[in-house]
């Protein structure tokens, strides 16, 4: 069996230029040098009820925004994002909103190419491409190349950039996410400080406290991501930010298995007892200050990392609205449900974007009968040669041939005329040929 916490195995290729000289540039300068500063959480706390359940205001709108780079004045300075807006963008959709924060000395260009690992296929944290075209990107710019956050400065910048968003585009304002690595994980630990009801998820890979944490109370989903011979950002530092949140989500306390030094490898925990809704993951491995590790080898690799797919997985796990922060009632998830058989109709969208020895796969499942189906189980043939390694929102069993996917806890239930997305990440020797036929729980179904 393949859950979505699976550890691949991957190959070297190379190693990251902008990732080492970061590096550097910390390690002479010195976490402790960086200036960090407090705010006031109720100056800038926004409303839940607003910022999660309305609709922005560019739904239904003609957009005048684009894929491309943009200027704003705030406090006083000129300041940039660049914005990547899905191909043929539908304003009636609500789109997801993830926001990518560069490193020391990196930016926002680094972040929307992918350029520092692997142009395109690491581009925004090499998110862009799992998402394929169901969510909007964000990269800032940073002052100074960082993420200081002077007086929470950077923080009421995303709020600035999210009104001139969500003023033209059609967003889904309970799913907005920020993933970040080193001083970029800083600044997404910040914004889930003070940003709560604004994020639903953040993700801080090889992150420490060097962007403040203003508030700090409420629960956030949060994924921690860090290397255990990390010499710049040790890993106790994340440890410290993950804790926070393990505190605040209402999680069980614990010490999470990690992998022993020289092995190369990555373990990933979920903790148990969280508040329903507001999950901590930790995923720790065996390598230093970089931002793409795989498995098997040193160095980063845009294409056999398993990064993307473990911070993709954490982010599409949500649905809207936003759950309330009480506490579940009982510590323990709840089972899946069985999948009954044959129920209803289905139609399948399976979309691969492949290269060289590797491949995504984006699959969208809509329950096109009468009925609602609960508990579900996609069953497809995959060619020859195609393993996969890594999956998200399914259970996977096996890894090649005949596969079967399966529902996991929180999207069991898939209602008449709805959709859910999951996916995978694999290996093949040459053949990418998407699978010839697909049934739901025994059920044929269409492909589109």
């Amino acid at each position: 069996m393949l859950a979505i916490t699976s550890v691949p195995a991957r190959e070297f290729t190379r190693g990251n230029p902008v990732l080492t000289r970061t590096r550097s540039v910390l390690a002479a300068a010195g976490a402790a040098a960086l200036v960090i500063l407090a705010w006031g959480p109720a100056a800038l706390s926004h409303s839940t009820a607003e910022s999660v359940m309305a609709a922005t205001a560019g739904c239904g709108k003609t957009p005048t925004l684009r894929s491309g780079t943009y200027s704003l004045q705030h406090n006083g300075k000129s300041r940039s994002y660049i914005l990547r807006v899905p191909d043929n963008y539908d304003n009636t959709r609500q789109y997801r909103l993830v926001f990518g924060f560069h490193w020391l000395n990196g930016t926002a260009t680094d972040v929307a190419t992918g350029q520092t690992v692997q142009r395109d296929v690491w581009s925004y944290y090499g998110l862009q491409r799992l998402a394929n075209n169901t969510a909007i990107f964000v990269a800032p710019q940073g002052l100074n190349n960082g993420w200081a956050n002077s007086a929470g400065e950077d923080v009421t910048l995303v709020d600035a950039i999210i009104n001139q968003i969500e003023s033209d585009l059609c967003v889904d304002t309970a799913q907005r996410f920020a993933v970040g690595f080193s001083y970029g994980g800083a600044m997404s630990n910040a914004l889930a400080c003070a940003r709560p009801d604004v994020f639903r998820a953040v993700a801080v890979q090889s992150g420490a406290q060097l962007s403040g944490c203003g508030g700090g109370t409420q629960p956030v989903a949060y994924l921690g991501i860090h290397g255990l011979r990390d010499s710049v950002l040790a890993i106790s530092q994340g440890r410290t930010l993950r804790d926070r949140f393990v505190r605040n989500n209402g999680c069980t306390a614990q010490n999470p298995p990690e992998p022993s030094q020289g092995s190369l490898s990555h373990r990933v925990t979920t903790y148990s007892g969280c508040r329903s809704g507001y999950p901590v993951t930790w995923a720790a491995f065996d390598e230093g200050h970089i931002a793409a590790p795989q498995d098997g080898a040193t160095g980063d690799s845009g294409s056999r990392t398993w990064v993307p797919a473990e911070v993709w997985r954490f982010f599409t796990q949500f649905t809207s609205p936003t759950p309330s922060p009480s506490p579940s009632p009982s510590p323990s998830a709840s089972p899946s449900p069985s999948p009954s058989p044959g129920t209803g109709s289905c139609r399948v969208t399976y979309t691969t974007n492949a290269w060289n020895t590797g491949l995504t796969t984006a699959i969208k499942i809509t329950n096109t009968g009468s009925t609602a189906v609960n508990g579900w189980a996609l069953r497809f043939t995959l060619s020859p040669g195609q393993v996969i390694t890594n999956g998200w929102n399914a259970i996977y069993e096996p890894t090649s041939g005949a596969v079967t996917a399966t529902n996991v806890s929180y999207n069991a239930d898939l209602a008449a005329g709805a959709s859910l997305d999951i996916g995978f990440q694999a290996t093949h020797t040459g053949n990418t040929t998407a699978p010839a036929t697909f049934t739901l729980n025994g059920s044929p179904c269409t492909t589109a």
